[in-house]
């Protein structure tokens, strides 16, 4: 009787404890999201893979808008690359001159669970929030959405598609 409780308390922890996964806390959560809205790791990111954004002439991926330059984060990551610092110099000249507010989307692969993904998003935007705003740009003219998983430009299943899948689009709220 005594294994058998034991074995089935074993089993029990096995499984509570194996599906365990928990999200990345938000040190900041001021401006993450607004009332009509869905509510790392340092990797370089070779830029090969996304080619020079700023042409838009057909090589690499933007699915911004208004101008804005695409982010894209490596996997499980949410800091800024190097090879992504001109996409970002592109979206502060656009960001210092636009009217309006500007909406910082952020996205993710389809792996790992809703929540998971749903709070990685938010610290990509965060993070290119944060970049913007030590460049001069208003807080008050930045919100932040995570779409997490639920928005992907690409479904194929390739690490090519994933890629393009892990970003940050930015676009004017006029």
């Amino acid at each position: 009787m005594t294994h058998k409780i034991l074995i089935a308390t074993t089993l029990a922890t096995l499984l509570f404890s194996g599906c365990a996964q928990s999200a990345p806390d938000l040190d900041d959560n001021s401006n993450l999201t607004v009332p009509d809205t869905i509510s790392g790791d340092t990797v370089n990111i070779d830029e090969s893979t996304y080619g020079n954004e700023s042409s838009n002439s057909g090589t690499g991926y933007n699915t911004s808008a208004d101008g804005f330059q695409s982010i894209y984060f490596a996997f499980d990551g949410y800091t800024i690359s190097t090879s992504m610092q001109d996409n970002m110099n592109t979206n502060t000249q656009i960001a210092n001159t636009a009217t309006g507010t500007i909406k910082i989307e952020g996205n993710c692969d389809e792996f790992g669970t809703d929540e998971y993904n749903y709070a990685l998003g938010l610290k990509r935007a965060k993070t290119v929030k944060d970049s913007l705003v030590a460049q001069g740009i208003a807080q008050s003219k930045i919100v932040l959405v995570s779409f997490g998983e639920s928005t992907p430009v690409c479904q194929a299943p390739s690490d090519s598609c994933y890629d393009r899948n892990r970003r940050v689009d930015l676009r004017l709220v006029r």
